[in-house]
């Protein structure tokens, strides 16, 4: 007797825990029921949509005083990451790691105020005299197009006179030393972001690694954390060589083209070839400018300016698709869209983080989908 009823009680319990497990099986299973969604809730999700984009872009404009100097330590201390595990693979600590990187790089923004200081204020005091040499060269071309209705008279009188273009150059001078406060304040904040990004790398990493719950997720993230360290490294350490390169040639073509300051034309197309479109509009429009002031020929005078665009459209389209391959391609349209949109939100330091957020962002839209991978080609 005590056996059968232990037997019954046995059998009893495997059934109860093969009910439970079944029950805990169906709970665990999705269902997925198909709701059919009318016009009225699909204008309603793309309405939250909307207004959460609206609102998000309001936020990261407001914010740009703190938002602007942190994104740009992230990304600087991303493309520094690999320096970081080299120095700490020598048994550096990673606070000394991220001392010594932030060091170097103030050492290096220092050399550049530096060589641009005296110039730009030679420049600044040299401004009336090429403003009037100026308006004295450039008014006979103007004067072919009637329909402009400029002549020598317009710039006798009217916001156009030499005297009001200095007005208004002490005007925009002071409203930039109205800036410097929050500059330097920016400039805190950059520098000390930086330091500590590059200190705590390895920890967020790993903190934002664990944060997914299963190993899909989580092998996932190592993908994507090393793409984007590896494309932003690869692209700066390229896209430096390569603009370097232009810089050298500049500096010969303005040397041969007895452009004043050779050196600092060099400089001056290093830093622009880092902005897309607009650096490159901007140096071009300057030398034609120059060119204009110093010689009498119109072609000798658009002859620096010609060479540049030239060199730059050949390293361009030549050089850096042929040595960066197709593995770091961004549609050219997206990132004209990108300078447009990153400069009004946060300025000339947006117009530089354009192509890096760019970059970031198909990195990661290429690792979470890589069946629709988006390879444009990737201007400098």
């Amino acid at each position: 007797m005590n056996g059968r009823a232990k037997g019954s009680e046995t059998r009893r319990e495997a059934m109860e825990n093969a009910a439970w497990a079944t029950e805990r099986a169906r709970r665990k299973t999705p269902h997925r029921i198909k709701v059919r969604k009318t016009a009225l809730d699909l204008t309603l999700i793309w309405a939250v949509i909307g207004i959460f984009l609206i609102l998000a872009v309001a936020a990261v404009y407001l914010a740009s005083s703190v938002l602007m100097p942190i994104t740009l330590a992230i990304v600087i201390g991303l493309i520094l990451g690999v320096a970081a595990d080299r120095l700490g693979a020598l048994g550096i600590p990673p606070m000394a790691t991220a001392v010594i990187l932030t060091s170097l790089f103030a050492l290096l923004l220092f050399f550049i105020a530096n060589t641009l200081a005296a110039p730009l204020a030679e420049l600044a005091g040299a401004a009336p005299g090429m403003i009037e040499h100026t308006i004295a060269r450039v008014l006979p071309y103007l004067e072919r197009f009637e329909w402009l209705n400029i002549s020598a008279a317009t710039f006798r009188s009217g916001p156009l006179t030499p005297d009001a273009l200095i007005e208004n150059m002490g005007t925009v001078l002071s409203t930039l030393a109205n800036r410097v406060t929050p500059a330097l304040v920016q400039g805190m904040i950059f520098f000390g972001a930086l330091v500590f990004f590059l200190g705590s790398r390895l920890a967020l990493r790993r903190a934002l690694i664990i944060a997914f719950n299963d190993r899909a997720r989580r092998l996932s993230a190592i993908r994507i954390l090393n793409s984007i360290e590896q494309a932003l490294g690869f692209y700066f350490a390229t896209a430096t060589l390569l603009y370097a390169a232009t810089g050298v040639i500049m500096t010969l073509i303005a040397w041969i083209g007895g452009l004043p300051m050779p050196a600092l034309w060099g400089l001056f197309a290093f830093l622009s070839s880092f902005v897309p479109y607009l650096g490159i509009a901007v140096m071009t429009l300057s030398l034609a400018i120059a060119g204009l002031l110093i010689h009498d020929g119109l072609l000798l005078a658009l002859a620096p300016a010609i060479g540049f665009f030239t060199v730059h459209s050949i390293i361009e389209n030549l050089v850096t698709p042929a040595v960066m391959g197709r593995r770091l391609e961004i549609n050219p349209f997206m990132i004209f869209v990108a300078i447009i949109f990153w400069t009004w939100m946060w300025g000339a330091i947006g117009a530089v983080l354009a192509v890096p957020l760019s970059l970031i962002a198909l990195t990661i839209a290429s690792e979470l989908l890589p069946q629709s991978r988006v390879r444009p080609n990737l201007p400098g």
